[in-house]
C-alpha cells in the first residue's frame, strides 16, 4: 500500500479540507476494473481508487464515482465505506466524481456497481478506521487491540476513555496506510448502516427541485443547439434551406456537422444544427429547416419484413453455442415433440429526461457537464471526435433523469463539443422527446425457436434452441451479425438439466444503432424460455411451479463449460451459478404469492417465471385480468430476489418495483417500427409506457437474507415480467402469447 498522500484542496473535487485532514488515496480498486480504460500492453496506472477524507471537525467526505439516476448508488456505495469506518452517517458528505481513470470503471451499467466495488469500499473504510484506532492507541499509550472505533469515536473500554474522530485525524494522517490483507472487517451482525434502509443522500434537494440534472446544467455565455439529424442511419444531408430557420426569433446561425460513417460507436450522427439564444428558438428553428437527405443502404429496413426474416432465420440450423448429447437422435421419427417460435419487437430506452449536455471547447480542451452513465467514455469519444487528448476532456456528472443504458452512449456530448468548437462558445445540446425516440440506440428485435422431444415423464428429453437478433457488436464492427456475448445472457446458460441440448445463434444484420437496454438480451431470452417452459408444463398437465422446479433439478453448482457452452470462461467463484438459489426464489415466490390457492380461468390468471441474470436469482408470480376487449390489467406482482448481500433494502425494493412497471410497459405495448429505414414513432402517443391503470396495482418484493457476495439489482427484475404476464394470460384465457407486445396479439391487430 502507498503512504498517505498530501493532496491539495483542489484535487479533492472541490471539497475544502482543513490543514492536517486525513486523506486516504490508496490502491483500493481491483486491477481488473481498469480493463476498460487501459490499453492492452500499456503501463499500469496508479490505482488511486476511492478517495476518502476526514476533516479536523470530524466531517467525512466520500467520493461517489458512479452516476446517480434514481437507483441510489450515490448513497449505497458510500454506505459501505461509512459502515467499515464506523462513521456517523449524519456527518458524511458525498461528493460526485468527475470522469477519471483513477477510479476504475465508472460505467454505471450492467448492474455491477456494488458487485465490483463492494470490496474496494470496505477496504477504504476499514483502512481509515484502523489508522484512527492506531492514532488513539498511540495517544493513550495503550495496545491498539484495546481500542475500537464506535460511531465516529474511538473507545478505550478498560479506562472508559473516548475521543472523537476529528481530534485524531492530524495524527492519523501520519500513520502508514495498512496492508489490505491485514485489515479487520466488521462482522455483519454489528452493521449499523449496511443492510438498513437509508434515504437518498440528496433526497431533500430532489423533492425541493434543487437537484441538478443534465437539462439544468449551465455554463456562462452558452448558446443552445437543436440538430436535424439523418432520418435514416447512413443518409447524408444533400441540401438545406436555412432561410426560414433564420427568421425564428433568437436563432443565431446554422452550422453543419459531418455525417457519421460506420462503425457508428458513439459518434455524433451529423446533420444541420440551429444555434440559438434559448432552447425554444433552437427547436423551432430546427423544425423550420428545409433539409433533403440522400438514400442509405439502411433505407431498405422495414420492421414488418425484418420480423419475418428473423422468424425464418431461427427455423434453419445456425451457429452452435452449447451442445450436450445428441439432439438429432432424440428427434427421430415417432418422437413426441413440441415447438414454438417467439418474437420481441424493437424497443427504445425512453428515459424521462432525454439526453442533455453542455460543453465548451477552449484552447484545445473541453469541459462538459452531462447526464451520463459513463464519464470516461465521454472523455474518450469527445477526444476522438475533436482529435485531442483524453486527458484534456473534463466531464462533470449531473443527476440523470433515468438512463436504462441510453446515457452510457455519449453521442449527444460529442455533438455539444463539436458545435462548441465551431461556434466558439459553450453549447447546450437540446434533445426533444422526438429526438430521443427516433435517434436512440435501439434494443434490437429478436426471434427464438424452441423444440422439445418430450419424455414419458412429461419433461424434455431433448431441447433445441435458436436465437437471432442484430447484435450490439455491430456498433464497433458494422458487418457483425452474431450475438456473441449477448447469447450468454440467459440463452446458453439455461439451467435445466437436459440430457440432449443444442443451443444456437443465427445471423441478423443491424440497420439501426443497436444498444444495451435494461437487462439487455435477457429480455427476449427469458421471455422465450420461460414461455416455452409453461407450454411444456401445460402439455404435461402439471402444476407450473412444480414443473419448473423439476426442470431445474436437484441443487448443483453449474460449470457451463463442462456442460457444453462453447468458449465459456469460469467467472468469479463468488458468483458461481447455484441452482439451489434459483429453486429457493421459485419456492419463496410461490409461498408468498399464495400460489397453491390460486385459481385461474374466466379472464383471471396467474403466471410464474424464474431467471438468473446479472448474477442474481429472480422469480415472479403475476396475476392478470383480461376483459372482453382484450385489455390486460395487473392486480398483483410478487417477486422473490436473491441478490446476495443487500446494502440498502429500500433502494433494492424500489428497483424491483420499478422493474415491474418497466417490464409491463415493454410487454404490453413496447414496439418501435421502421419504414424505409425511418423510425415511425415520435412521442409517447405512439410509444406508450404503462399508465396508472396499466401498471401493476401492487408489487410485493421478497428479499432473501443472504451473506453471499453482492450481485446486480438494477436490471434482473425485468426479464421475468413479460413471460410471467404471458403465462398468466394463457391461464386466464387459453390464448398463448408468442409475440410482444401483448396488446396487438390480444386485440388481433395486424403487425405493421
Amino acid at each position: 500500500m502507498s503512504a498517505t498522500p498530501r493532496i491539495s484542496r483542489r484535487v479533492f473535487l472541490g471539497y475544502s479540507f482543513s490543514a492536517g485532514a486525513l486523506i486516504i488515496g490508496t490502491r483500493l480498486v481491483p486491477g481488473e476494473l481498469f480493463a476498460q480504460t487501459v490499453a492492452p500492453g500499456a503501463a499500469p496506472l496508479w490505482q488511486a481508487g476511492v478517495y476518502l477524507g476526514i476533516d479536523v471537525d470530524g466531517t467525512v467526505a466520500i467520493i461517489a464515482h458512479r452516476s446517480e439516476m434514481g437507483t441510489g448508488i450515490r448513497t449505497s456505495l458510500p454506505m459501505i465505506v461509512a459502515e467499515e469506518l464506523e462513521a456517523d452517517w449524519s456527518r458524511v458528505r458525498i461528493v460526485q466524481a468527475i470522469g477519471d481513470v483513477k477510479y476504475g470503471s465508472q460505467n454505471t451499467d450492467g448492474s455491477c456497481s456494488i458487485k465490483d466495488f463492494y470490496d474496494a469500499m470496505r477496504v477504504a473504510g476499514a483502512s481509515a478506521r484502523t489508522m484512527l484506532e492506531q492514532a488513539a492507541a498511540a495517544a493513550w499509550k495503550v495496545p491498539v487491540g484495546e481500542v475500537a472505533a464506535r460511531n465516529h469515536h474511538v473507545v478505550h473500554s478498560p479506562s472508559g476513555r473516548t475521543i472523537e474522530y476529528g481530534k485524531l485525524v492530524e495524527s492519523a494522517a501520519r500513520m502508514p496506510v495498512p496492508d489490505a490483507k491485514l485489515l479487520r472487517f466488521k462482522p455483519a451482525d454489528t452493521y449499523r448502516i449496511v443492510g438498513k434502509t437509508v434515504a437518498l443522500n440528496d433526497l431533500d434537494d430532489l423533492v425541493r427541485g434543487k437537484g441538478t440534472f443534465g437539462i439544468d446544467a449551465r455554463m456562462p455565455g452558452m448558446v443552445y443547439a437543436a440538430i436535424a439529424r439523418p432520418p435514416v442511419l447512413g443518409s447524408r444531408l444533400t441540401r438545406v434551406d436555412e432561410a426560414a430557420a433564420r427568421t425564428v426569433p433568437g436563432v443565431q446561425t446554422v452550422v453543419r456537422l459531418a455525417e457519421a460513417t460506420p462503425p457508428y460507436v458513439f459518434k455524433a450522427l451529423g446533420g444541420a444544427a440551429v444555434i440559438a439564444d434559448n432552447s425554444w428558438s433552437a427547436l423551432k428553428g430546427r423544425d423550420a429547416l428545409k433539409a433533403n437527405w440522400s438514400e442509405s443502404p439502411n433505407s431498405v429496413f422495414e420492421s414488418a419484413s425484418f420480423r419475418q426474416k428473423l422468424l425464418a432465420t431461427v427455423q434453419a440450423p445456425a451457429k452452435p453455442l452449447r451442445v450436450v448429447g445428441n439432439v438429432d437422435a432424440a428427434f427421430a421419427p415417432g418422437a413426441r415433440t413440441h415447438a414454438a417460435s417467439y418474437y420481441t419487437a424493437m424497443l427504445a430506452h425512453a428515459p424521462m429526461e432525454p439526453p442533455a449536455a453542455v460543453a465548451e471547447f477552449r484552447d484545445g480542451k473541453v469541459v462538459a457537464w452531462a447526464a451520463t452513465q459513463n464519464p470516461q467514455e465521454v472523455q474518450t469519444s469527445v477526444a476522438d471526435a475533436l482529435k485531442i487528448r483524453k486527458e484534456d476532456v473534463t466531464c462533470h456528472v449531473t443527476l440523470l433523469g433515468g438512463g436504462f443504458g441510453r446515457k452510457s452512449k455519449p453521442d449527444y456530448v460529442v455533438e455539444a463539443a463539436l458545435l462548441s468548437k465551431q461556434v466558439g462558445k459553450p453549447v447546450k445540446i437540446v434533445w426533444s422527446r422526438e429526438d430521443d425516440l427516433q435517434f436512440d440506440y435501439f434494443h434490437a428485435p429478436a426471434a427464438q425457436y424452441l423444440k422439445a422431444a418430450i419424455g414419458s415423464d412429461g419433461l424434455p428429453a431433448a431441447l433445441l434452441m435458436r436465437t437471432a437478433f442484430p447484435p450490439i457488436d455491430s456498433l464497433w464492427k458494422a458487418e457483425e451479425q452474431y450475438g456473441s456475448w449477448q447469447a450468454h445472457q440467459g440463452w446458453t446458460e439455461i439451467p435445466y438439466r437436459i440430457a440432449n441440448l443444442r443451443v444456437e445463434n443465427g445471423p441478423a444484420p443491424a440497420h439501426m444503432r443497436v444498444g444495451w437496454l435494461r437487462s439487455v438480451a435477457s429480455i427476449h431470452h427469458a421471455y422465450a424460455i420461460q414461455s416455452f417452459t409453461d407450454e411444456l408444463a401445460a402439455l404435461a398437465g402439471a402444476d407450473r411451479v412444480e414443473y419448473l422446479l423439476r426442470l431445474i433439478g436437484a441443487p448443483r453448482v453449474i460449470d457451463f463449460g463442462a456442460e457444453g457452452v462453447s468458449g465459456w470462461k469460469p467467472g468469479d467463484v463468488k458468483h458461481a451459478f447455484d441452482t439451489a438459489r434459483l429453486r429457493h426464489v421459485t419456492e419463496l415466490v410461490a409461498e408468498k404469492s399464495g400460489w397453491a390457492k390460486k385459481k385461474s380461468g374466466a379472464g383471471r390468471g396467474f403466471g410464474v417465471a424464474a431467471h438468473w441474470s446479472f448474477l442474481s436469482y429472480i422469480a415472479a408470480v403475476i396475476e392478470v385480468e383480461v376483459n372482453d376487449r382484450g385489455e390486460v390489467s395487473i392486480p398483483r406482482v410478487d417477486v422473490a430476489v436473491d441478490a446476495g448481500t443487500i446494502i440498502n433494502p429500500d433502494r433494492v425494493i424500489a428497483q424491483f418495483e420499478g422493474a415491474a412497471v418497466f417490464g409491463a410497459s415493454l410487454a404490453l405495448m413496447g414496439e418501435m417500427t421502421a419504414k424505409g429505414g425511418r423510425i415511425q414513432q415520435t412521442n409517447f402517443n405512439a410509444y406508450p409506457i404503462a399508465r396508472i391503470n396499466q401498471a401493476p396495482r401492487e408489487t410485493h418484493v421478497h428479499l432473501v437474507a443472504s451473506t453471499a457476495a453482492p450481485a446486480g439489482v438494477g436490471e434482473p427484475g425485468v426479464p421475468v415480467i413479460a413471460p410471467a404476464i404471458c403465462n398468466a394470460i394463457f391461464a386466464a384465457t387459453g390464448q398463448r402469447i408468442r409475440e410482444l407486445p401483448i396488446a396487438a396479439q390480444l386485440k388481433g391487430a395486424r403487425r405493421g
